[in-house]
């Protein structure tokens, strides 16, 4: 019979370091299972306390975000569909039809914002004067140069039409009042805001006053040509020189010229040969 092999002290080494590789094994499966077991508790604490605020707040940013997508689409549509209603009025106010034309921009000043509305309004305006209806064109006219939302241009061209669809019926006055901020050279409105005030000045028999603001008009080289020689002749009238530039200029060119006592006389082809 077969006796078992002994141990010696090299096995029994072995196997205690066996031994301990396997404990040490068994230790880092338990500790893993440990922290396992304990980020699974923290996680569904953390989501009993704070699952449905966390899960309403993610529902309401995709929400959010949808609505902003859907919303800049609706803008952009909307404004493509705006531009081609502009265009057709347009188009019908060349062909004439102004009816037309006052229908689709009704329309769209009724349903766009800020500069395509006060547009539309303006082109309204414009279509009453013709079918003679200054008091329609006043009122779309005031209501574009009392909106603080359109644009400033627009708002001043606005003001300046208004006086003029209705200066007949307005006190001179008003019309200077109206119009002073842009009576100063260099303003877009100057040549004909300054014209109407210089006809209002006459009205109140302030010659002294509309006489400069004509020959201002007269001298400014940004304005239309017939504007500019029909303000230089009523300067002329009421006494105020509105070319004296021009006079000027030309005589400091003649001064410049050089007299015919400078200018050598021509040698005669006789005295030549």
């Amino acid at each position: 019979m077969a006796l078992p092999p002994s141990e010696t002290p090299k096995t029994k080494g072995a196997l205690s370091e066996k031994a301990a590789q396997r404990k040490a094994a068994q230790d880092e499966v338990f500790l893993r299972e440990v922290d396992d077991a304990l980020r699974q508790d923290q996680f569904e604490g953390f989501f009993k306390r704070y699952g449905i605020p966390v899960i309403a707040l993610i529902v309401l940013g995709l929400a959010a975000f949808g609505g902003w997508l859907w919303w800049h689409s609706d803008q952009k549509a909307k404004r493509e569909a705006h531009a081609e209603t502009f265009i057709k009025a347009l188009d019908d106010v060349e062909a004439s039809n102004l009816k037309a034309a006052d229908d689709k921009l009704a329309v769209l000043a009724s349903e766009a914002n800020d500069g395509s509305a006060a547009s539309a309004k303006l082109m309204r305006a414009g279509i009453a004067l013709q079918n003679g209806d200054q008091k329609a064109a006043a009122s779309l006219y005031g209501e574009v140069a009392g909106d603080d939302s359109v644009p400033q241009p627009l708002r001043d061209l606005a003001t300046v039409r208004s006086v003029a669809a209705t200066y007949e019926t307005m006190k001179p006055q008003d019309v200077i009042d109206r119009l002073k901020p842009y009576t100063q050279p260099g303003n877009p409105f100057f040549g004909i805001a300054g014209e109407m005030t210089g006809f209002a000045y006459l009205k109140q028999g302030k010659e002294n006053l509309a006489g400069p603001l004509f020959a201002k008009i007269a001298r400014d080289e940004s304005q239309p040509d017939s504007l500019r020689s029909r303000t230089r002749q009523i300067a002329g009238v009421l006494g105020v020189d509105a070319i004296e530039d021009v006079i000027e200029d030309k005589s400091q060119r003649d001064d410049a010229a050089p007299s015919a006592e400078m200018v050598p006389a021509p040698v005669p082809e006789a005295a030549a040969d």
